[in-house]
């Protein structure tokens, strides 16, 4: 039981991954540029902005940060009193996120094409789909998935890089297991770029349409999540 469990968790922190990539390109193509899951990007975007970097604005990047603090705030409070109450948190924070960015779809569904004049349109895009990225980053943290951090590629890659024969760092956890789940987690990443960028870029497919598809995934792991009987599900609460 516990090794199904664990491998569902495995392979929906890699759909999320994906998605995260997929919502990155939006974000910085069609919305900012601005990131709404890495708010590190975020932070050094707003202090490029400040000092009137062309190119960059300062409105997308506090949409960005006050959505995702919002959500971080919020998913925080609900998913530890759900979990104090036994009720199945993780699922509850995966509906809830897709919810939202299938709102942020809707909000951004005229946006057509990349680099195209900034609105209030843009913003509110902005701030909700960090509002869901807030969520999303509390929820995968409480899960505690090693190696796959989710929004974070750089500790998955750093952990990759310290696990192998290059460095045998004698602090992480050793194993092939460890290092495959490492490097799964930075190629979903890159692929969730890839193919959020290809469709925008190359295929003119509208910001919201993205947004959508990713809200729909989510929704289909939340979906999953249910299906897995509770009793292997100690992340559940």
């Amino acid at each position: 039981m516990r090794a199904r469990r664990g491998t569902f968790l495995m392979w929906a922190m890699v759909a999320l991954t994906l998605t995260t990539g997929m919502v990155e390109a939006v974000s910085f193509l069609a919305l900012g540029p601005v990131f709404t899951a890495v708010q590190t990007g975020t932070m050094l975007l707003l202090s490029f902005a400040l000092v009137g970097v062309a190119g960059l604005a300062v409105v997308p990047c506090l949409a960005s940060v006050a959505g995702f603090t919002v959500g971080a705030a919020l998913s925080a409070r609900f998913e530890s009193r759900s979990r104090l109450r036994g009720r199945r948190w993780f699922r509850e924070a995966l509906i809830a996120e897709s919810l939202v960015l299938a709102v942020a779809a809707a909000v951004a569904w005229g946006i057509d094409r990349p680099g195209e004049p900034l609105t209030g349109r843009h913003y509110t895009a902005a701030g909700l789909v960090a509002l869901a990225m807030g969520i999303r980053s509390v929820s995968t943290l409480r899960a505690g998935v090693r190696g796959m951090p989710v929004t974070v590629t750089t500790r998955a890659l750093t952990a990759l890089i310290g696990g192998s024969p290059l460095a045998v760092d004698t602090r992480l956890a050793p194993g092939a297991g460890e290092q495959v789940r490492r490097a799964v987690s930075v190629a979903a990443m890159f692929a969730g770029g890839l193919f959020g960028a290809w469709l925008l870029h190359n295929l003119r497919v509208s910001a919201g349409a993205v947004l959508l598809f990713t809200a729909v995934l989510g929704m289909a792991v939340a979906l999953a999540f249910t299906l897995v009987p509770r009793e292997r599900t100690a992340e559940a609460g």
